[in-house]
């Protein structure tokens, strides 16, 4: 970054620019006509994420986009986009979740706002997940069950990651929630496995403050995506089997269970991924 724009993060100006963001990018992408959240829905998110980062740097005096570099950062959101194609092409099994209005658009446009809207999830659960660990309520977690994160061990569990991933997918109706632990299950032991970052570092400490602040954290963030999505266009909606009741916005009640594991694989996948020590501060 350049000596200005790290002056501008240290100091969590970019607070007021994520607010300034949220604020016309809202009512716009509720009340414009057409197609307006194709164009709207990353500066939208991009305003989140600047907004959580700031208030997590006013905080703690260091945040996830105050530590990062120009390649960090574009990292961070280019690890998201991919990241989140994954969930896309296992949903063409689960069908769990469609877009209306996903028919108006060709498939080369489709794919490239599709791409740049998949670019903030992680930013925004890892961000929300920082904001929340400095809840007093997190340090609950600093002490609890450790697990030995043995060769047999995490073979263990990457076998029960499989086995759940091979259920969801061959039987998606029974075993569709399935999916939302098998991916963490398979992924983190391996990062222990092969020396990259793992919540298993932790979890042998019996620290669960990672664990709580990422579930926690996505839950946040999913709560503003399930807010935001509802009014906009084009906008995704579910067909969840047998929890298809009690909706808050689009979402079935029992749907925002499956944010907390979600953050926990987000994490997983980005310390598969990166390639730049970046890690969020849990």
């Amino acid at each position: 970054m350049t000596e200005k724009s790290t002056r501008f993060l240290d100091r969590g100006r970019h607070l007021w620019l994520g607010l300034a963001l949220i604020a016309v990018m809202w009512p716009l992408n509720w009340f414009l006509p057409g197609l307006r959240t194709m164009f709207l829905f990353f500066p939208l998110w991009l305003g989140y994420i600047l907004t959580v980062d700031g208030l997590v740097l006013r905080r703690r005096g260091s945040s996830l986009l105050s530590r990062a570099g120009p390649s960090e950062a574009v990292m961070l959101f280019l690890i998201s986009a991919v990241s989140w194609w994954l969930f896309e092409a296992v949903n063409l099994v689960l069908h769990n979740w469609r877009y209306l209005g996903r028919e108006l658009i060709g498939d080369a446009a489709y794919a490239l706002f599709a791409s740049v809207a998949f670019s903030v999830v992680m930013p925004a659960v890892f961000a929300s997940a920082e904001l929340v660990r400095d809840s007093a309520w997190i340090e609950r977690f600093g002490s609890g069950p450790r697990l030995r994160p043995t060769r047999r061990n995490l073979l263990l569990l990457i076998a029960i990651g499989f086995v759940m991933l091979a259920l969801s997918l061959g039987f998606p109706d029974l075993f569709f929630p399935l999916i939302w632990g098998a991916i963490y299950l398979i992924l983190d032991p391996l990062n222990h496995l092969l020396g990259k970052a793992s919540l298993l570092d932790r979890l042998e400490r019996g620290d669960w403050r990672p664990v709580a602040s990422l579930a926690a954290g996505a839950l946040m963030t999913g709560f503003f995506w399930e807010l935001w999505n509802y009014f906009s266009y084009p906008k995704w909606v579910y067909d969840i089997p047998g929890v298809g009741f009690l909706h808050i916005f689009e979402m079935p009640l029992l749907g925002y269970l499956g944010y907390l594991p979600f953050g926990l694989e987000l994490f997983a996948l980005f310390a598969l991924l990166r390639w730049r020590p970046l890690d969020p501060q849990l």
